[in-house]
């Protein structure tokens, strides 16, 4: 028995080790999909579009905002856009890559809020997002929003304490 425990246990870890098929994305097409996904969802945002915006989110998705306030669920994430209408939040990746064996996309890079479509940023900072593809499609599951800029009222906002 001894003789054949090397190939048995090579035959196990080649099991258990492999990729999972079906579950990763290649790299540059997640990429390329997370990246449509992003403008897609910047321009619900510009469009004051909620609904579509929240489109994008897992049903648990969970955010910490650019002052500190955490959100848990898409529907206190789509309130928080609600109320928040005066400001219209631009994200732009600096960079994008997915997971090698999982369905999995980290995002990261700048984001600005301005007033109105096209009106002056007055707000922004660092964001990092990750994203999970769920039946078929690329879906936010976490977002971290750092503030780091400001000109006029935004920067009297407080920061939300833990």
């Amino acid at each position: 028995m001894s003789h054949l425990a090397p190939p048995l246990l090579r035959l196990l870890a080649a099991l258990l080790f492999r990729p999972c098929p079906g579950l990763a994305q290649p790299g540059p097409q997640a990429v390329g999909e997370v990246r449509a996904a992003r403008l897609a969802q910047n321009a619900a945002i510009a469009g004051r579009s909620l609904d579509s915006v929240a489109t994008f989110w897992t049903r648990d998705v969970v955010i910490v905002s650019s002052r500190g306030r955490v959100m848990r669920g898409k529907d206190i994430y789509r309130q928080a856009f609600a109320g928040d209408s005066a400001i219209v939040c631009v994200r732009t990746p600096s960079h994008i890559e997915s997971a090698s064996a999982w369905p999995l996309v980290w995002e990261e890079g700048t984001w600005t809020g301005q007033r109105g479509a096209n009106g002056p940023a007055v707000i922004g900072g660092r964001y990092a997002a990750q994203w999970h593809r769920v039946a078929g499609r690329w879906l936010i599951r976490s977002e971290v929003f750092v503030a780091l800029t400001c000109s006029g009222d935004p920067c009297s906002w407080p920061v939300q304490s833990p």
